[in-house]
């Protein structure tokens, strides 16, 4: 048993058309089965060193988009604002701020792993339809599209555009996202203003699953290493995310070092729908080796391991 709100649940509950009683909308981390996952190898995944190594020993650093660069919580709290504004302040969808982002995000979690082909804007506007249904409020289409495209309309986080401009200066930047290849070109060109190249864009659409599916991490070691020249199997390759369940409990399982980027997820009023950082570790689930409240914070350390290192050559 673990605790990850990305895992088929005996305990997640389609949507009826009348209200839900407020159990469904239980804010804390729902305990479940977990599914396996497809691997390559019957061997055990590597194991990480005790120590970590310098920042400066990697070739490149791939990337989770919505969350870790992109700040989706706040974009789709706006965009679901059709549905809670129908509803009084003392309904479970409007309990906290991240309260129906959460349910949204149980209905998503159970179509990535039951669609896992299904396109992210269709996924997304059907994850619309289907909180509607369950709250029983009406919804107009136009509404329940618009959110299908919403990751191509939300903003970074103030510090993502200088950080990974700053981090491109000594790292090969790729992205791995759960989404349609639509909304992260939209993002790049548009949310981030096309100031920063990604040298490869790795998407749920083109991969023909969602994380935390193994599928996806391998499809990353592969590609990189065949377009890129990055082999993960020697240390070159380190992951950068907010989601401890999409992103960091996989990548401990195929043993690729990760750097945690907390975003607010170190304190349990924020965990969101990244996971619950205190049971996941404490369960053993995660394995990131670094910490950094934002991607600037990140940059700025890298930055200076750089400049010690280019000292020492001097």
């Amino acid at each position: 048993m673990i605790s990850t709100r990305c895992s088929l649940s005996l305990s997640y509950k389609p949507p009826t058309v009348s209200l839900l009683h407020a159990s469904l909308f239980t804010i804390s981390i729902i305990t479940h089965l977990s599914i396996p996952h497809l691997t390559l190898s019957n061997s055990p995944p590597p194991q990480l060193t005790k120590m970590p190594p310098p920042l400066t020993t990697f070739k490149a650093l791939s990337f989770d988009c919505y969350g870790t660069l992109i700040d989706w919580e706040t974009g789709l709290t706006t965009d679901l604002t059709p549905i809670t504004s129908q509803l009084p302040p003392s309904h479970p969808l409007n309990a906290t701020p991240l309260s129906a982002v959460q349910r949204f995000d149980d209905h998503q979690c159970h179509i990535w792993e039951t669609q896992p082909t299904l396109p992210y804007n269709l996924a997304l506007s059907e994850c619309f339809r289907l909180l509607a249904r369950e709250a029983n409020v009406p919804i107009e289409e136009t509404d329940a599209l618009n959110a299908g495209t919403g990751p191509g309309r939300w903003s970074p986080f103030p510090d993502t555009i200088p950080a990974l401009q700053t981090l491109a200066k000594h790292y090969k930047l790729i992205i791995l996202s759960n989404v349609n290849d639509d909304n992260i070109a939209s993002t790049i060109d548009n949310s981030l203003e096309g100031k920063v190249k990604f040298d490869a864009v790795y998407t749920a659409q083109k991969i023909g699953s969602y994380k935390p599916s193994l599928s996806n991490f391998e499809y990353l070691f592969e590609h990189a290493k065949e377009e890129l020249g990055v082999d993960k199997e020697k240390g070159e390759l380190l992951h950068v995310a907010r989601s401890l369940t999409a992103d960091h409990i996989p990548a401990k399982k195929v043993g690729l070092r990760s750097v945690f980027i907390a975003r607010g997820g170190t304190d349990p009023k924020n965990y969101g729908t990244g996971g619950n950082l205190e049971e996941l570790s404490r369960e053993g689930k995660v394995g990131f080796e670094w910490t950094f409240e934002t991607l600037g914070d990140f940059a700025k350390e890298v930055e200076r391991q750089f400049a010690e290192l280019e000292k020492e050559r001097k």
